[in-house]
């Protein structure tokens, strides 16, 4: 029994499926790189803030709820003591605070409460509330994906901006603050 052989134009397809699907991998790939994690899209952009009422982060009483944020433009940050990018980010919150532009609230997120109070001791408290969110439910509610997330909430209770990630100047100025400034001018 003679055996068939194989002919160039089987060879040329044998070849060019693996070598077509190296290529959609790698265009896929090559594609999610230019992509930015800060800028993932919310559902909640343009809706109320979920109902939500947190127990104080312990000593940094009397706790956080969703009447604290209307009536008033307010930023909401998602913090944790275990976060090291939130440490990055917290002397810009001490600043905010300072400067008593906003209304600036912290969730502390799926932490202990000791150990938030403790951090919030040992890097100060710039938020006039917090909540201790241990179970991470009003976090799930809020949309967030990891600590440190930023919110702009308008003064009716509506959800404006997120910002996913630690922020920097830049962030806090042309982002955040401009975002702020804009809608108390309203």
């Amino acid at each position: 029994m003679m055996r068939k052989a194989h002919g160039p134009k089987r060879m040329r397809t044998r070849f060019l499926v693996p070598l077509a699907l190296f290529g959609a991998v790698a265009i896929g790939l090559a594609v999610g790189l230019t992509l930015q994690p800060q800028n993932i899209p919310s559902a909640l952009i343009g809706s109320p803030v979920p109902e939500f009422a947190l127990e104080p982060v312990t000593n940094y009483g009397p706790g956080f709820a969703t009447t604290d944020l209307i009536g008033q433009v307010s930023v909401v940050n998602v913090f944790a003591s275990w976060c090291i990018p939130c440490r990055v980010e917290h002397p810009l919150w001490i600043e905010v605070a300072e400067g008593g532009e906003v209304s600036l609230f912290g969730l502390n997120y799926k932490d202990l409460p000791e150990n938030a109070s403790e951090w919030l001791a040992e890097f100060g408290n710039p938020y006039q509330r917090t909540g201790a969110d241990l179970s991470g439910r009003a976090g799930v509610d809020w949309g967030v994906y990891g600590v440190p997330e930023t919110f702009v909430v308008d003064a009716e209770g509506i959800i404006r901006f997120k910002h996913v990630g630690p922020i920097d100047r830049y962030v806090l100025e042309n982002d955040i603050l401009s975002i702020v400034r804009e809608l108390q001018a309203q």
